[in-house]
């Protein structure tokens, strides 16, 4: 794996600076050495001077990791958007049918982005919740782009409620019956008309139906016929179930 390089570590702006760190990056332990916990990276170097360095925008994940049975100890994990290391660069060197065939299995598994595990393991296990809140300053310097983006995408007028108490806001406009038919057009008061005599029809004209008699149809028989008013019985549908 082509992932130690030799760098300068960071100067400014430490928020937290740990020596015997064992870093272990995608499966494969580094040695123990100092991680860097800077305000404008995150990076760690062995006693030979060599090492990496990640921009805390790649950074999709950190938190402390007390499960012994995903690893033996207890350490600082990190999960980066991109695959470090040698990874890259044997993929560009490889032939070109393999490329091909991988491009073929990359377009079914477009969703699955490439992603690195790191744990920082430090001598002192006590030193975790000081890395992790040092981690969590830094990473608040550096916020998503595509975050600030969504919040920008919100687009309309804000309403001010302290404007509209003081009556200084945009105030509805709510009208009278009389005065909302001012504002009809010719055909709208036509159309209104309309349908105030269908109405009007509707409830004048009663039906007898489902064999139930309205007072409309006792008083009215239709087709001339002589319809015989029977008196209601005392108790008749008393005993009826009734489905409401």
């Amino acid at each position: 794996m082509n992932l130690l390089s030799s760098f300068t570590p960071p100067g400014d702006g430490v928020r937290r600076l740990q020596p015997g760190t064992e870093a272990v990056v995608g499966g494969k332990g580094l040695g123990p050495g100092t991680l860097y916990i800077a305000e404008s990276r995150l990076s760690w170097l062995n006693g030979s001077g060599l090492g990496f360095s990640l921009e805390y925008p790649s950074i999709s994940l950190h938190a402390i990791s007390r499960d012994t049975a995903a690893y033996p100890e207890e350490h600082l994990y990190v999960m980066v958007n991109s695959k470090l290391g040698g990874a890259e660069k044997e993929d560009k060197e490889a032939p070109m049918v393999e490329q091909e065939e991988e491009e073929e299995s990359e377009d079914d598994d477009d969703d699955d982005e490439p992603i690195t595990e790191i744990r920082f393991v430090p001598a002192e296990k006590s030193d975790l919740g000081e890395m992790f809140s040092a981690m969590c300053d830094c990473q608040a310097l550096h916020p998503d782009p595509e975050d600030a983006d969504s919040d920008d995408d919100f687009e309309g007028d804000e309403y001010d409620v302290e404007a509209h108490e003081q009556g200084q806001g945009d105030v509805p406009t709510f009208y009278t019956y009389e005065e909302g038919l001012s504002h009809l057009t010719t055909e709208g008061q036509a159309t209104l008309e309309r349908l105030e005599n269908m109405l009007a029809d509707s409830i004048g004209n009663q039906h007898t139906m489902a064999g139930v008699r309205t007072e409309g149809s006792a008083q009215e028989p239709e087709d001339g016929m002589d319809v015989e008013a029977v008196p209601a019985v005392a108790g008749q549908f008393e005993d009826a179930d009734v489905d409401h």
